[in-house]
């Protein structure tokens, strides 16, 4: 317990690192695909190139490890050097004939990302005790989706008047800055088991009662945002926006809706709890797919783009502000680093299958591909009444709604 901080000093903390584990995902998936697309990369090789955050997908492999070596701070600040060094040298190479050493830096840049996750995730757990966990998933929803915006989306305004080059620069500066940053964190205790302990724990944690149908939601509640992410800024760059419209809509009106799903999707969950939360604002999450459907379809003109882009800000905000409470409440503190990376790498699997999504645009067009990841939203609700079966309470809720 950390009943010697406020709350007030863990929000800012929390949001410091937040920021930092949002950066490299607005990297990957803003950054990288408009620098691609520029220069001339298909899409289909635009797909593959999300192969690459496969560490994400099996970070939990690895976890146990921060669990049980070192500091989740000395961890963190480790990971940002890294992501620094490497983000640093992205330009050195040729877009369009990268070679082996470029992907290598690719693998190792999400590698570091997702180590630096599972730090930060199991650091922040140990910091906030329970009851905290709505209010403080709004503020961590909110920092790490401005993060992915400003340092995706807002960079855009910056290509134009200074290059791609001085882009990798000022984000690999800000890792820098963070990692100083992360030296300060105040302490968060952990108690360190046994290896019998630990095994004990984990092994209980992966049996207890309802645990497959909690496992499958989990799998499946990101589908249709991660399938959709890589071939959004493909789609506005296709459809003549250019960087600096395209930084207007991630960051001035992205980052405000944002904030604001992301706050109200933690006060709907401080106030009627988070299964509930799960599924309303996870259904608004997944209709948001719909927007660039219809705009897709009809090729309407940039303000419903504009529109469909605010709305899926919001919807991802109020979503995730559920979601990652939901994750934060069934871990043990004691090994918050690997049980929080299986669940988050159980709904980071589905960033594999973003791998084929520039296929799948080619093959069926915009149009019909962001149908069809609304489509495939939709399963994961099957699941929540299993997931929920843990909390009697929202059988009633959710029965209305079935």
């Amino acid at each position: 317990m950390n009943h010697s901080l406020s709350l007030k000093k863990k929000l800012i903390w929390i949001s410091i690192l937040y920021f930092a584990e949002g950066l490299p995902l607005g990297v990957v998936y803003d950054i990288l695909p408009v620098y691609f697309r520029q220069h001339g990369v298909s899409l289909r090789e635009i797909g593959f190139m999300f192969f690459l955050t496969l560490p994400w997908a099996i970070k939990v492999f690895w976890a146990p490890l921060v669990d049980r070596t070192g500091t989740y701070q000395k961890w963190i600040t480790v990971c940002l050097i890294a992501l620094a060094s490497l983000t640093f040298a992205i330009p050195l190479f040729e877009p369009l004939d990268p070679g082996f050493l470029f992907w290598t830096a690719l693998l190792g840049f999400s590698l570091a990302s997702a180590t630096q996750d599972i730090a930060i995730d199991a650091y922040s757990i140990a910091l906030v005790d329970r009851g905290e966990e709505g209010i403080v998933n709004g503020f961590r929803t909110s920092l790490y989706r401005i993060a992915l915006l400003a340092g995706g989306g807002g960079t855009m305004f910056l290509v134009k008047p200074f290059g791609w080059k001085f882009i990798y620069l000022l984000i690999s500066v800000s890792f820098a800055v963070l990692a100083f940053a992360s030296l300060k964190a105040p302490h968060a205790s952990i108690t360190r088991q046994t290896a019998q302990e630990w095994r004990k724990t984990f092994t209980g944690f992966l049996t207890r009662d309802g645990s497959l149908g909690v496992f499958l939601f989990i799998l499946t509640y990101k589908m249709g945002d991660l399938l959709m992410g890589p071939m959004v800024k493909p789609f506005w760059v296709d459809r003549g926006m250019t960087p600096e419209e395209i930084g207007a809509i991630s960051t001035i009106g992205g980052a405000l809706m944002t904030i604001l799903g992301a706050m109200l999707g933690g006060i709907f969950t401080s106030r009627f709890g988070i299964f509930p939360g799960l599924w309303v604002m996870g259904l608004a999450q997944a209709f948001s797919n719909l927007g660039y459907a219809t705009v897709a379809h009809l090729s309407l003109a940039k303000p419903y783009l504009f529109g469909a882009s605010l709305f899926e800000s919001f919807s991802g905000g109020l979503g995730s502000a559920a979601f990652m409470a939901f994750l934060m409440r069934i871990c043990d503190k004691n090994q918050a680093a690997t049980q929080y990376a299986l669940l988050s790498a159980l709904f980071g699997v589905t960033r594999f299958f973003g791998g084929w999504s520039g296929v799948g645009a080619e093959w069926l067009g915009y149009g019909n591909f962001f149908a069809l990841t609304f489509l495939l939203a939709l399963p994961p609700r099957k699941y929540a009444p299993v997931a929920a079966s843990r909390a009697p309470c929202i059988w009633t809720f959710l029965t209305i709604l079935w």
